[in-house]
């Protein structure tokens, strides 16, 4: 098994695995990452939602091969203490309902208002195909709104 050398979470890893072993297993398995969740294992979801190179991907799908010398964040690196403006605005609005679904969200989430600093809700729409079974979309929403304005 090949050795791979990742920045996950701005601190360097080295794991041993498969070179078509989804990210998403590396992460939970290897690192010990739980925080990003399987949902579909189709990229269809979102629940595994990471940032590579600061972009939002569906870490299911992506094979450890793929990612190369970009940076990894997960939900644990977006912030340890639960301070960045998403997860406080997720906070305010009270977005969870189950809660499985949610650390993609805030992923896909804090990736948009990296491109966007005032997104409206049409690029809203676009940009978050993530899954919510509870149905909260209308708070996250508000919440993606309410993170933009603490830029």
């Amino acid at each position: 098994m090949p050795a791979y050398s990742l920045l996950v979470n701005g601190r360097r890893r080295t794991v041993d695995a498969a070179a078509n072993t989804p990210l998403l297993w590396v992460l939970r398995d290897n690192l010990g990452l739980t925080g990003t969740k399987f949902g579909c294992g189709i990229a269809q979801c979102g629940a595994c939602t990471v940032h590579l190179g600061g972009d939002a991907v569906r870490s299911c799908v992506l094979p450890v091969s793929a990612v190369g010398t970009r940076p990894v964040t997960t939900i644990e690196g977006l912030s340890a203490t639960s301070t960045h403006r998403v997860q406080k605005a997720w906070i305010a609005e009270d977005v969870p309902q189950c809660g499985y679904c949610q650390s993609g969200q805030v992923m896909a989430a804090a990736a948009l208002l990296r491109r966007s600093t005032t997104p409206t809700d049409a690029e809203i729409d676009a940009a978050m195909t993530n899954i919510c079974r509870c149905g909260t979309y209308q708070r996250i929403r508000a919440a993606i709104h309410r993170a933009a304005k603490e830029a």
